[in-house]
């Protein structure tokens, strides 16, 4: 699956790479607007739960110098269809560079890493509120497909 994570073609202006452990500020930064509050040390840990998995991968967005987007992606096999399955766990665009094909961009290298990496399908999960990206992942391709449904486990 090695193809999986090297880069691809890239959006003009736009350079798309593997994070790294350097990145967490900027990660931190992305998963917090996303609605998802994380401090520097919690995402220099995930960052490192990434790299250390041989089926996930993170890669960042950065436009002009500064880290703009990610994407993060999942491989698993999928005993349904007896294949391999790219689950988009992450995906977000600062506020100030959306609408400028960066989302767009990250989606296209999240299909074309999944391709590279032997998935037959790519799927990603969007909360109900989120009806603009609803839109946005329609208008790339994406249908409607399940409902999901989330139990905490707690401690």
């Amino acid at each position: 699956m090695s193809r999986a994570f090297a880069p691809g073609r890239h959006l003009p202006g736009v350079d798309l790479r593997n994070a790294m452990v350097a990145d967490a500020d900027d990660v931190a930064r992305l998963l917090t607007e996303l609605g998802y509050p994380c401090e520097l040390d919690e995402a220099a840990e995930r960052i490192a739960a990434i790299l250390a998995n041989d089926r996930q991968a993170l890669v960042v967005a950065r436009r002009a110098g500064a880290v703009c987007g990610l994407v993060a992606l999942d491989f698993m096999y999928y005993l349904p269809l007896g294949t391999t399955t790219c689950r988009v766990t992450a995906l977000v665009v600062t506020n100030s560079a959306q609408g400028q094909g960066i989302g767009r961009a990250l989606l296209k290298e999240a299909e074309r890493r999944a391709r590279a990496g032997g998935a037959a399908r790519i799927e990603l999960t969007s909360g109900a509120q989120r009806t603009e990206a609803h839109a946005f992942y329609r208008a790339c391709g994406y249908k409607d497909s399940s409902v999901r449904f989330v139990k905490a486990l707690g401690d």
